[in-house]
Formats: structure tokens, sequence, C-alpha cells
């Protein structure tokens, strides 16, 4: 009996000893426990937790891009870091249209007048043209304004553009290529101002200022379908702002007219002649600059080196191809 009862406590003792081995094992549910399952709460944080910083920054963070379009003066499309594509509305300033009609008084002192439209559109062309030889297929950096906001009303993005270090919408101001945009922004007294010293010294767009108004004058005209306008008193000295001094054609009538060889001089005998294949749309303008440039369908550049126009009085003539003459305009 005695051994019986013995054997008995051991088997016991055993079977304690070994489900006390257990408590704690790899089978534990402790919190501890490298195999432990997250809660529910920490499942849902896991899941709604970034695994990676957003590639599209705060409204005032900067971001570099690559510029894919120029699409004027003041937009450009670019590619964003996250490979998305959008479109960019330079802060701050406007430049005149190249795909629709500008209007004249938007522009401080520019005259209300098809010279004044005329000159802008030209203006327009500048301004794109400049943009595209800084920023086309360039690596630039956007710079967000908070007072501004990320979003303008059509959904681009407004930013600064910096390219090889240059602030590029304020260069777009100082340089005579844009007005200051009036709107709630962080440096908007500092482009004001930009704009107030462009304005004053006739840079850029600003040549096409009241200074440089239409000269008043008669002229005679042998075909009524042609009207003439002159700006000969260009901003600043004349001979260092040839294209500030223009003569400007105008087709009243409903059709086309094929100025191939014809010729536009003044009383001294300067003499310019329209290219082939030179037409004039009816309702269109076409403007002859005194200097150099690209010629378009709305603008031609004479190339002279000096002014041509008298400021006090000249006298326009314009003949056909066969020395006809069409038109004259003397103003004084």
């Amino acid at each position: 009996m005695v051994r019986r009862t013995t054997v008995t406590l051991v088997i016991a003792l055993f079977v304690v000893l070994a489900g006390c081995a257990g408590t704690g094992g790899a089978g534990s549910d402790s919190p501890d426990s490298p195999s432990a399952e997250p809660t529910t709460t920490e499942m849902t944080a896991a899941e709604t937790t970034p695994q990676t910083q957003s590639l599209t920054p705060s409204a005032s963070g900067d971001v570099t891009v690559d510029v894919v379009e120029v699409v004027d003066g003041d937009t450009i499309k670019v590619v964003m870091p996250n490979g998305s594509r959008e479109t960019i509305r330079l802060l701050g300033v406007d430049t005149p249209e190249v795909y629709g009609e500008n209007t004249p008084d938007e522009f401080e002192g520019i005259p209300e007048t098809d010279a004044g439209k005329a000159c802008l559109g030209a203006a327009g062309d500048d301004a794109s043209a400049y943009a595209k030889s800084r920023l086309s297929d360039e690596t630039v950096e956007l710079r967000y304004d908070e007072k501004a906001g990320k979003r303008g009303y059509y959904g681009r993005i407004l930013a600064y553009v910096v390219v090889d270090g240059s602030e590029f919408n304020y260069d777009l101001i100082t340089d005579g290529h844009a007005r200051f945009y009036d709107s709630s922004f962080e440096e908007r007294e500092r482009y004001e101002r930009a704009e107030r010293e462009a304005r004053e010294g006739g840079v850029g767009l600003w040549s096409c200022a009241t200074e440089g108004s239409t000269a008043s004058g008669e002229d005679t005209a042998t075909d009524d379908r042609l009207s003439v306008s002159v700006v000969a008193d260009a901003p600043g000295n004349d001979n260092d702002n040839l294209n500030g001094e223009y003569v400007t054609l105008r087709n009243d009538g409903d059709e086309s007219i094929d100025l191939s060889g014809w010729t536009i001089s003044d009383a001294a005998g300067a003499t310019y002649t329209f290219a082939t294949g030179t037409k004039l749309a009816s309702g269109a303008t076409l403007t002859l600059h005194t200097g150099t440039g690209t010629d378009t369908e709305t603008d031609v550049y004479w190339g002279r080196s000096g002014a041509v126009w008298n400021n006090g009085g000249d006298t326009v003539t314009v003949r056909s191809s066969t020395g006809t003459e069409v038109l004259t305009y003397t103003y004084e």
C-alpha cells in the first residue's frame, strides 16, 4: 500500500510540473510574444499609415519637375515626381494673349486701338518665345505660395518657377514680357514695383504704351479696303527701340489681299517690300516693325539699323507689286 501511494504521488507531481512548463511557451497569447497577432485597432492603424511619403507637396512645399510643354508665356505643362502631368499657371504674372484677342485696358497705358492690340499680340509672341528659350525641356523647381493657395480657378497649379536659380516669373516682369497680375500672393509688392519700373522704362510690351500712340493724320487711298496707322514715336530713344515704331495695315474689305511684292516707303524713299505669299485676310491687321524679328502672319520686321518714321511728321506710301500707288498717309 505504501509503494502504490508513493507512485501515485510521483505521477501527480509530474503532471503538475508539466502543466507549469507549458505556461508562457510558444503557444502563448502574451503581447510580448513574437507570434502574437495585432489587435483590430493595431491592424487598422497599420493599414492606414502611409508606408512612403506622398510625392505631391503641400501648398508650402517645393518640388522639382520636368517641363514637357511651354503653352505660352505664363503657362507650362510638367511631369511631377510621382509621374502625373500637371498644368502650371505662373503665379503673379500675366503675359499678352497668343491664342485670343488682347484687351489693352488690362495693360496700363496701352492705347485701346487696333495698333495697341496688334502690338500686344506681338508682345505675346515674344513672351512665348522667351519662355520656350528658358524653360523648354528643362528641370525646374516649383515654389508654392501659402497666401495664393496651390490651385487656381481652373484647377491649374499656381507656382513660382525657378530655373537655373532664377525666379522666372519675376524675370518676365523685369524684362517687360508680362504685367503684374492683381491678386493675393506673398510677392505682390515686389512684382508690382518691378512692373512700374519696366513700364516707366518702356521695356518690352510697355513700348506699346500711350507714349508711342498712333500718330494722327490724313490718308488718300485708291483701294478703300486698306487703312493704315503709324506709331512713330517709340518709348525712349527711337534708335534703341526700333520695334517700338511701326506701321499697321488693316484690311477692311470682305476678301483677302495678296501683298506679295507690295511696298511701304517713307517720304525719304526708304522702302520695305513684302515677301511673296504675304496675305492680309479680311478684317486682319499686319504690322511692319522697323527693327529685327521673326515674321509671323500678323507682324513682319524691316531689319533696319536705325529709325525710319519721323516723330515730327512723315508720309507713308503703299504701292502694289506693279508700282501703282494704293494709299498715302501723311501725319504731323
